[in-house]
Order: structure tokens, then C-alpha cells, then sequence
């Protein structure tokens, strides 16, 4: 009989955890994206280069409390996937903890900045905004560290988020902004963010239509008194597994007065990605970009020819 009701007891218990175990869960994910290619710096002869383009590991979980409430976090390490060396920040992609619910979310810790995924990265289709190809033009403050970010529940398409960084009496306080609209085949956007004497805002739009994807964004970035506008288009043709991109972007001369602190910037791609499955792609690309145009400053020029493969998992 004692060994009977210790048996009931034992199913009763499992029974009862069960739920709490199925409202719970962790997961590993990453991405490995490198490339080979071939580069040329200014007057150098060009070079065959194995590329990491942001490669990394994380861990992302959540757990449901009920009545809507829920608990998450996400840790993300990047790393070389060329040479395997660890960034110097162990978790300096991601590492915040949050409370979500009906009021919207509360995000607590390093989190990569809104304005930015609301603009300039939406429209980086072709590799994600990595490596060489990467949207070397979009400047101003970039907040992710000591942060607290509020983020409002999506409404008619409309979703946005206020962030406030702590500078710790070692630099600035800062403020970052995002909104986004997301109906149809219409896409909109718009960042801010500021920091001292620094200070970005940005707008965004992209439209699909049916195989096409066309998309762009403006950016006004004043760092004191050097200010620039800054403009990417991007177009994506999908036909089967097979995607077309091209993008250009242009960065004006930044004055101070009569004084040029730094001239006219600009940059191009073409690319072509292949997807063998949801996961994984296999890609090429051309770069080119004049950081200084018509001066003979040390990185006046770069290009590359690529060829790389991404896998999610």
C-alpha cells in the first residue's frame, strides 16, 4: 500500500511539472557567413583574403508566467569564422533580459540599437549589413551598452521604441528612438538617437511587388558641427531560389564653416545569393567603395570580388 501511494505521489508530481517544463525553453542558434575574395587597397596589388562577415553563437530563451506575461533573454558572442578568434567583448552583440505583455516590453541590458534595424539595416538585404559590403556611410551615435529600452505593442502595423543609456559618469547619457510600419507591401521607418553633441535621424521605406523588392533610406548625422546626408537605395529581384541585389549609397561633404572636415563618400554592390535551403545560401558579390574621394588619404579606395557561404542554424 505504501509503495502504491508514493507511486500516485510521484505521477501527481510529474503530472503537475509537466506544464511548467513545456512553458519553458532555451535555444542554441548562430550563423557562420565567410567569404573569399579578392581585395585591393588604394595603390596596393590586390590579395586573395578569407572574410568573417559577423559571425555567431547564441542563446535566446523564454519562459511563459501566464496572463500574457512573459520572461526572455538573449546572450549572442560574436566571432572570426576565418581564423576562429573570440571578439574582445565575449557577449558584446547581445545580452539583455526582458518583461513582455499586453503594455508592450521592458529590455534591460546591451541590445543593439532600433533606429539602426529600422533603416539602414532593413534595406542591407543582399549579406545582412556584414564584411566588406557592409553600409560603411550610415554614421552618427550607436547606443547598445547600459541600456533601457521600452518597446510599445504593434498597432495597425505600427510598432515603435524609446531607449535611454546610462554613460556611468565614463561617457554621456543617450537617447535612441525607433518606429516602424509593417501592412501590406509597404514598409516604413524611422530612427533618432543622440549622445552628447552627437545626433542622427534617419527615415526609411521599402516596397515589395511580387519578385521586386525596392527600398532606401535618408540620413541627416551631425557629429558637432560636421554634418552629412547620407542616402542607400537597394533593389532585389527573386526569381526561384535565386535573388539579384544591387545598392548605392552616398555621403555628402561634411563642413565646418569654409573648412571641409571630410569630402564626398560613396559606395556600390552588385550581388547574387543562391538558396539551397531556409538555412543556407551560397553567394557572390562586387564592392567598391571611395571613403575620401579625390584626396590621397590612406583609405581612399577599397574593392573586393566575393564568393561566400551563410548557414543558420
Amino acid at each position: 500500500m505504501k509503495k502504491f501511494t508514493l507511486s500516485a505521489i510521484a505521477l501527481v508530481a510529474a503530472a503537475v511539472a509537466a506544464p511548467a517544463f513545456a512553458q519553458s525553453s532555451v535555444t542554441l542558434y548562430g550563423r557562420l557567413n565567410t567569404t573569399v575574395e579578392n581585395q585591393k587597397e588604394n595603390n596596393q596589388a590586390r590579395k586573395w583574403v578569407v572574410q568573417n562577415n559577423s559571425s555567431r553563437i547564441g542563446f535566446k530563451g523564454t519562459e511563459d508566467m501566464g496572463g500574457g506575461l512573459k520572461a526572455s533573454f538573449q546572450l549572442e558572442h560574436g566571432f572570426a569564422s576565418d581564423t576562429g578568434a573570440a571578439n574582445a567583448t565575449f557577449w558584446g552583440r547581445e545580452a539583455w533580459v526582458q518583461l513582455a505583455g499586453s503594455f508592450g516590453a521592458i529590455r534591460l541590458g546591451n541590445i543593439t540599437p532600433e533606429s539602426y534595424f529600422a533603416t539602414a539595416d532593413y534595406v542591407s538585404m543582399h549579406n545582412h549589413d556584414t564584411g566588406t559590403s557592409a553600409d560603411y556611410l550610415y554614421g552618427g551615435p550607436f547606443l547598445n551598452k547600459n541600456k533601457v529600452m521600452y518597446m510599445t505593442p504593434t498597432m495597425g502595423g505600427f510598432s515603435a521604441s524609446i531607449a535611454g543609456t546610462a554613460g556611468e559618469k565614463v561617457e554621456k547619457n543617450g537617447t535612441d528612438f525607433a518606429m516602424n510600419y509593417d501592412a501590406g507591401p509597404f514598409h516604413g521607418g524611422f530612427g533618432y538617437s543622440k549622445q552628447g553633441d552627437m545626433n542622427q535621424w534617419a527615415v526609411r521605406a521599402l516596397v515589395e511587388a511580387g519578385p521586386f523588392v525596392v527600398g532606401g533610406y535618408y540620413q541627416k548625422d551631425d557629429v558637432g558641427a560636421d554634418t552629412r546626408d547620407v542616402w542607400r537605395l537597394a533593389a532585389m529581384y527573386a526569381m526561384g531560389a535565386s535573388e539579384f541585389h544591387v545598392n548605392v549609397g552616398q555621403a555628402s561633404q561634411a563642413k565646418n564653416g569654409a573648412t571641409v572636415l571630410s569630402p564626398k563618400q560613396d559606395q556600390w554592390t552588385l550581388g547574387y545569393n543562391y538558396n539551397l535551403s531556409k538555412r543556407t545560401k551560397v553567394y557572390a558579390f562586387y564592392t567598391k567603395r571611395d571613403l575620401n574621394k579625390n584626396t590621397s588619404a590612406a583609405d581612399a579606395e577599397f574593392s573586393s570580388l566575393a564568393m561566400g557561404v551563410r548557414h543558420n542554424f
